[in-house]
């Protein structure tokens, strides 16, 4: 028995040495304060995360080799040549009927 009682009293050190160092750990915690937060809250509004998320796709299809193609747009002259030929189309079908 004079055995088990030199663990116990081992373990009861061991313990306390334990406890220490987890005080010693929690005073420099508080001292440091949050290490992710520097006090301010900010939000990212949705067109910045937009902004963010197209930069990264084109990085992203960049390093693959394919960048997507800009997207085509017409003119307004354009829309006006198109949807006059459309008038005219219908114009002849109506005239048919």
């Amino acid at each position: 028995m004079k055995h088990m009682s030199v663990v116990v009293q081992q373990l009861r050190r061991e313990r306390k040495h334990v406890q220490k160092q987890l005080q010693r750990i929690d005073a420099a915690l508080a001292a440091l304060g949050s290490i992710s937060s520097n006090g301010a809250s900010r939000t990212m509004s949705a067109a910045g995360r937009r902004r963010i998320s197209l930069a990264q796709k084109a990085r992203w299809a960049k390093a693959k080799g394919h960048a997507p193609k800009p997207k085509r747009t017409i003119s307004a002259a354009g829309r006006r040549r198109i949807a006059a030929a459309q008038r005219a189309r219908w114009a002849k079908v109506k005239r048919a009927a």
